[in-house]
């Protein structure tokens, strides 16, 4: 026969017993306020502001500097790169990152440990830094340019990151190289979860590499490639310290993202214009926030998903 179970306690209880924790976490949690927190409330105040950042306040100007944005051509400009950005870099970073995490992952492949290690350096490696690095590579004068002229596929030198037909695929295609390796090791961790037996299976039924990728590997991966692509969703949304050292959005606004036109607006104008880059930024929030309702519904479907297999 068993006793009486304890009674549990209440919660402000538990925060009374155990304020020492508490203590701990109040140094993260001043911070996280002051830097995280009340930008973001403040930002979405400064957005119905006419505010220059001189004055000590802005005048109240309600929305109209959403109707603004609406009018103006430079934010759509930027917002539809922004678009291309990820429409474009999101499937490339996910597909490479799968074709090479299938070739890693196979048994007879030799140095593995070597090459996901080399995959992975860019990772590790300050953004800002890939893009003024990359600005030299990719000049008129740089060996990407002079590779091209030399096999003879460009007949004068090409300047990829300063010019406007290009410029904003260069960015892609650096952006890639740089996190293809933190994509890399997802997939690798999501190919551990498949069993070695249903691969012998296959192999015994005599279904080539191809057949057993599509018809067994791909259907057992299709949770995580939710929860992979809608990651990388995510972060082709923050690029900004890429753009701005590899191209600063130019030439001609050509591959301005949005986070370019927020810090252009708000500090690189002769006249700031806090107010209206709020704005800017409380609509580029707002897509940011929507596709992680996104992201959390996949995964919870992705999750019930594999719970269910």
């Amino acid at each position: 026969m068993t006793g009486p179970r304890p009674r549990r306690r209440s919660r402000l209880r538990r925060m009374r017993d155990d304020w020492w924790i508490y203590l701990f976490l109040l140094p993260t949690l001043v911070g996280y306020g002051a830097y995280t927190i009340y930008p973001l409330v403040a930002s979405w105040w400064y957005a119905f502001l006419d505010w220059p950042g001189f004055a000590a306040t802005g005048t109240f100007v309600g929305i109209e500097n959403f109707d603004r944005l609406m009018d103006d051509e430079l934010f759509w400009n930027a917002f539809w790169n922004s678009i291309v950005f990820l429409v474009i870099s999101v499937p490339l970073r996910v597909g490479l990152a799968l074709a090479l995490a299938l070739v890693l992952n196979r048994k007879k492949t030799p140095f593995k440990g070597f090459f996901r290690t080399l995959f992975f350096l860019p990772v590790v490696t300050t953004g800002a830094i890939v893009g003024i690095v990359f600005t030299l590579l990719l000049d008129a004068s740089g060996p990407v340019s002079g590779a091209l002229v030399w096999s003879g596929l460009t007949d004068t030198p090409v300047n990829f990151a300063a010019e406007a037909e290009t410029s904003l695929y260069s960015g892609i295609a650096v952006w890639v190289w740089k996190w293809l390796g933190i994509t890399l090791i997802y997939w690798l961790a999501a190919l551990q979860t498949i069993p070695a037996d249903v691969h012998e299976a296959a192999m015994i039924d005599g279904a080539g590499a191809w057949r057993e990728f599509r018809h067994v590997t791909l259907p057992m991966l299709v949770p995580f490639l939710v929860i992979i692509t809608l990651i990388d969703t995510v972060a082709a949304l923050n690029v900004f310290d890429l753009m701005q050292t590899l191209t600063a959005g130019g030439p001609s606004f050509s591959s301005e993202v949005i986070e370019i036109f927020i810090f252009r607006t708000a500090f690189g104008a002769t006249v700031p214009q806090l107010g209206y880059a709020s704005a800017a930024a409380v609509l580029f929030g707002l897509l940011t926030m929507l596709i992680a309702v996104v992201q959390a519904v996949g995964i919870r479907w992705a999750r019930r998903r594999t719970g269910s297999a």
